[in-house]
C-alpha cells in the first residue's frame, strides 16, 4: 500500500468567469485582493487542446489564492441547474463580527445586494455574489474550543444518521440557536 500525499495547503481554487479584466477589479475593490500572476495560452497545457484561455490569480491573503478562468471559445457559463445557487460557495474568513459588518456596510455601499449576517452556531456569515454569478461568503469564527471539540465528536455519528435517514441529525440543535435572537 503507498502512502497518502503530504498536504501543505490549497495552491489555488479556481472558477470560471465572464471577463478576466472585470473579475480582477471587482475582486480587488470589493474585496481587497491582490491580482498576482496571469497565464494566456492558445492550448492547454494539460490536454493539447486548442482553446484560448486567460487564468488570473488574485492573493486571498494567508497564502490563499483564487483563480479564474476566461474561455471565450466556449459555451456562455451557466451553474448546474439542478444545484440550489445557496449550494456552491466560497467562504472567507475576517477576523470577527465586528469586521463583518463594516464588511457588509462596504459590500452595500458598493451596490451589492447582501443577505445576513446568518447564524451558524460557531460562526456567523454574510452571502452575496460576484459579478459572475458566483456566490460568495464572509464568515467570523465565534465558536468556543468546547463547541468545536463537541462538533468534532459528533461529527461521526451525525453522519452514520444521515447516511441511514437523509434528515438532519438534532445531537447539536445548540448550533440553530441564535443567542442574539432568544427572547
Amino acid at each position: 500500500m503507498t502512502a497518502t500525499p503530504e498536504l501543505k495547503r490549497i495552491h489555488h481554487v479556481a472558477y470560471r468567469c465572464r471577463d478576466a479584466k472585470e473579475t480582477v477589479e471587482w475582486y480587488a475593490r470589493v474585496l481587497g485582493m491582490r491580482y498576482t500572476t496571469a497565464f494566456a495560452e492558445d492550448k492547454v497545457p494539460s490536454t493539447g487542446e486548442d482553446d484560448p484561455y486567460m487564468h488570473v490569480f488574485l492573493d486571498c491573503g494567508g497564502g490563499n489564492v483564487l483563480a479564474f478562468f476566461e474561455l471565450p471559445g466556449q459555451p456562455e457559463m451557466g451553474r448546474d441547474p439542478n444545484t440550489p445557487a445557496w449550494v456552491q460557495h466560497i467562504a472567507f474568513e475576517v477576523a470577527d463580527e465586528a469586521a463583518l459588518m463594516t464588511a457588509k456596510a462596504h459590500l452595500q455601499s458598493q451596490g451589492i445586494e447582501v443577505l445576513g449576517p446568518t447564524y451558524h452556531g460557531i460562526f456567523r456569515s454574510i452571502y452575496f455574489f460576484d459579478p459572475n454569478g458566483h456566490r460568495l461568503e464572509l464568515a467570523c469564527n465565534i465558536g468556543t474550543p468546547e463547541q468545536h471539540a463537541e462538533l468534532a465528536d459528533l461529527a461521526p455519528t451525525m453522519l452514520e444518521e444521515w447516511s441511514r435517514t437523509k434528515r438532519a441529525p438534532q445531537h447539536a440543535a445548540w448550533l440553530h440557536q441564535d443567542p442574539d435572537k432568544q427572547a
